[in-house]
């Protein structure tokens, strides 16, 4: 099983949240305590909920079934573009299009066309027109390609979502939820998390952050690719083991670390991409 340590959680940021003023009160079973005007994350729930999501992700892909990875925030559009890359696995970083799910058998249609014009752009038929159709082929394959290219290959809908911030990406969220397509989610504390199936609590703005989770989102989808590969058939949905009790949890993080990371500079540097975080 795929985990995540206390001391990574810390070293990336994590704990930080939005400033006291701007907390979603749902997420109030999450949150800590309040440092500098700032929520700082329960990280042992972020570790325990972590370890479900990466269960369950690991699970559906034990299955052969897919997991679209969603984040077009600046801050999370490289990340999720490597990991999900890295995984096999379809992404959107641009824009979410709308009826994506809902209306999937349209967009394909859409997909079918970009792959189309992908290749005769990769096979050099852009050159047998004329100076300006070439040029429009040009500027209508870049902006398919931007709206595409991470789910071109994406043939069914998907089994599962992995999502950076459901807030901004409340669209997505909300189609996968009228087609019942559970949603995993890094939900910070300016969000939602009665939307979300399987709640990660964390910063969602941090580009540590959010490299942290989905490089380990991504290891927990090879997991179960892995495993479906060497038996060839399904494997069944495996429950959710009980959650250890908090004396339980063998984790022992460096003292001077723990201050320093819940120091007022150290939350500026981790929100410094952040358009609603103010100093």
């Amino acid at each position: 099983m795929i985990s995540i340590s206390l001391k990574e959680l810390l070293e990336a940021g994590v704990h930080f949240g939005h400033q006291t003023k701007k907390r979603n009160p749902k997420m109030k079973k999450y949150i800590y305590n309040e440092r500098n005007g700032i929520h700082i994350i329960d990280l042992q729930q972020t570790i325990k909920l972590f370890d479900e999501a990466s269960r369950f992700m690991s699970n559906v892909t034990a299955q052969g079934k897919t997991v679209l990875f969603v984040g077009t925030k600046k801050q999370a559009q490289d990340a999720i573009a490597e990991e999900a890359e890295r995984a096999g696995m379809p992404y959107v970083n641009q824009r979410w299009l709308g009826g994506l799910l809902t209306n999937f058998v349209t967009l394909k249609k859409s997909m079918k066309k970009f792959k189309e014009l992908q290749k005769m752009k990769l096979d050099g038929d852009f050159e047998h027109f004329s100076k300006k159709d070439a040029s429009k082929l040009e500027k209508k394959y870049k902006k398919m390609d931007k709206l595409f290219q991470g789910i071109k290959d994406m043939e069914l809908l998907p089994e599962a979502l992995f999502v950076i911030d459901p807030r901004k990406e409340d669209i997505a969220v909300g189609e996968a939820k009228k087609l019942n397509i559970p949603v995993v989610a890094v939900v910070d504390t300016n969000c939602d998390p009665d939307q979300i199936d399987y709640v990660i609590p964390g910063n969602d703005d941090a580009i540590r952050a959010i490299k942290l989770f989905a490089s380990r989102v991504s290891d927990a989808v090879l997991e179960g690719k892995n495993q479906f590969a060497s038996t060839g058939v399904p494997m069944p949905m495996v429950e959710s083991q009980p959650e250890p009790a908090e004396a339980e949890i063998p984790e022992v993080v460096d003292q001077d670390l723990l201050e320093m990371n819940l120091s007022k500079s150290f939350a500026d540097e981790f929100h410094e991409d952040d358009e609603d975080y103010v100093r």
